[in-house]
């Protein structure tokens, strides 16, 4: 029986309106007291349904969570396509922007072209496109991170990558930027793409020589040993991949023997400078250890610089390496090939990117003037003569420096007389340089390094001047100018001046502690000379 009314069908609860008399009906709309009826459009009779407060709290409950879903959706959607598309539009403007070749005839001329960074696009500028979506984003973030930052200053990092031949690991821990970090770790994704792309055919034939020639660069510019080992077998690889002669072939030769050089591999790196020398020449080198110069001007533009750059590294070696003699026979020979190289008498009426190539060469000359004022100091010399190469080479690295800026080389309250103008250590260089991406980095770096020559060669005169009777006044002369091409506020009240932009710190304290010094024995004289 139970079972029975159980299974019996279930209806919704209804609730009926009292029936109410006739005469109750008439006798209540007679009166004035009607009571309010709770619903006066239900018909009488008419059922009514019970809505349950617990439900209609769970329905508002899933209704807001639906639109927040919605909503939240849609937000993510847009933030994804707008993140999406900054991140290809910034890509784009480093493809076809930053990375464009620079299409100037007399860039062409003078060859600027060639020593312009190529990242695996060639003379079209760019990127590769056989490298796909993700090997041209890798090269392209490479870019990024090199030029732009990434936000970090400094890591600190332990190299575990391979780095060739001679890699020693001790263990120690190196400060690298964090930009050149991530910018080698991006090119070595973009090599590792190129390297499956090979067998395709697809690639340019130039592309896997420039990927690697950049990455090389990177880590040359990190300067660890492991980063500078991996350079070295990276530029010979692209070495292997070239004809043994040509200007691309000198530059690399060039590289080689630099990174031997600071490695510390003085035998490889004198064979490699030997070749650059014959490459550039065009002349046989009877023994690969010691180079012999020729009196033979190469006619290419970018081969005159790479033959000056070749010297200041083989000066460099025998100055530092006790071969005095042959660093006297390399500086001298290369000032007078330097010298009969056809300069313009007046960098304003030239094109910019000949005038780059005479104040680039020009720069070279007053470091191999630096470099025989010491060596002749070292070979007991009368100082006198050191004083007048050290005086050249403070005057060359003055012009190119003002020239860049594009400063005028007299004082500007005194034009046409023969005051030099004031050091500029904060100028900028010009807008000309600034717009053209074959010449800009390389600009710049000439900037910095002039600056930094004639930094040098103020600080040396004033050394040997204080060697000389009542030489002190004439070498705090030669400090304060020292100090105003390497730093900024030298000479503000109760303050120390500050290093401008490219020069070392522990340059910039040798250079002040040489004018502090200096400072305070004329300052002891004068007050001797007025008590007496």
């Amino acid at each position: 029986m139970l079972r029975a009314l159980t299974n019996l069908p279930t209806r919704p609860l209804r609730i009926y309106a009292p029936v109410v008399p006739r005469h109750r009906r008439l006798k209540s709309q007679s009166t004035s007291n009607q009571p309010t009826s709770w619903r006066k459009d239900a018909a009488a009779g008419q059922p009514m349904l019970i809505e349950d407060p617990f439900t209609q709290s769970t329905l508002f409950t899933l209704d807001f969570f639906k639109r927040l879903a919605k909503f939240s959706l849609v937000g993510a959607l847009a933030l994804g396509i707008t993140g999406w598309t900054v991140f290809e539009g910034l890509h784009m403007w480093v493809e076809n922007i930053e990375l464009a070749c620079d299409q100037d005839s007399e860039v062409r001329r003078w060859e600027w072209d060639h020593e312009a960074e190529k990242w695996s696009g060639g003379d079209k500028g760019g990127t590769d496109t056989a490298l796909g979506f993700k090997g041209r984003h890798a090269v392209r973030s490479a870019w990024i991170a090199e030029n732009w930052g990434t936000g970090s200053g400094a890591i600190i990092s332990r190299s575990n990558s391979f780095s060739g031949r001679g890699s020693q690991d001790t263990g120690s821990l190196n400060i690298i930027e964090a930009r050149l970090e991530a910018a080698q770790n991006f090119m070595a994704l973009a090599i590792s793409i190129a390297e499956g792309k090979m067998s395709s055919g697809k690639l340019r034939p130039q592309t896997m020589g420039e990927l690697l020639a950049r990455h090389a660069s990177i880590l040359e510019h990190m300067g660890t040993r492991d980063a500078l080992l991996q350079a070295r077998s990276r530029y010979e690889r692209v070495w292997s991949g070239l004809p043994a002669k040509g200007t691309d072939a000198a530059r690399v030769a060039l590289k080689l023997g630099d990174l031997d050089y600071r490695l510390g591999d003085f035998e490889d790196a004198l064979a490699w400078w030997t070749r650059t020398i014959s490459l550039t020449q065009g002349t046989q080198q009877a023994n690969p250890l010691t180079p012999e110069l020729s009196r033979t001007i190469p006619s290419s533009p970018c081969a005159q610089r790479t033959l000056a750059s070749t010297l200041i590294s083989l000066s460099a070696y025998y100055s530092t390496s006790g071969h005095l003699k042959q660093a006297q026979h390399v500086q001298e020979s290369g000032l007078d090939l330097l010298r009969s190289i056809p300069s313009p008498s007046k960098i304003s009426s030239v094109s910019p990117p000949q005038a780059l190539h005479s104040l680039f060469l020009l720069h070279r000359s007053s470091l191999l003037s630096i470099h025989l004022a010491e060596v002749l100091y070292a070979l007991r010399t009368a100082p006198e003569q050191s004083i007048q190469w050290l005086a050249r080479a403070a005057e060359s690295s003055e012009r190119v420096a003002l020239a860049l800026a594009g400063l005028p080389f007299t004082h500007p309250d005194a034009p046409g007389s023969v005051i030099p103008h004031p050091p500029a250590s904060e100028a900028s260089l010009v807008p000309v340089y600034m717009k053209s991406n074959a010449m800009r980095k390389i600009a710049k770096s000439l900037l910095r390094d002039a600056r930094r020559t004639a930094a040098e060669a103020w600080n040396l005169m004033g050394i040997l001047k204080e060697g000389e009777k009542d030489g002190t006044e004439r070498a705090l002369e030669c400090y304060e100018r020292a100090l105003g091409w390497a730093g900024v506020a030298a000479d503000r009240s109760g303050g120390i001046g500050e290093p401008g932009e490219g020069t070392p710190e522990t340059e910039w304290k040798v250079l002040w502690n040489n004018y502090v010094r200096v400072r305070e024995a004329t300052r002891k004289q004068t007050e001797k000379k007025s008590e007496l």
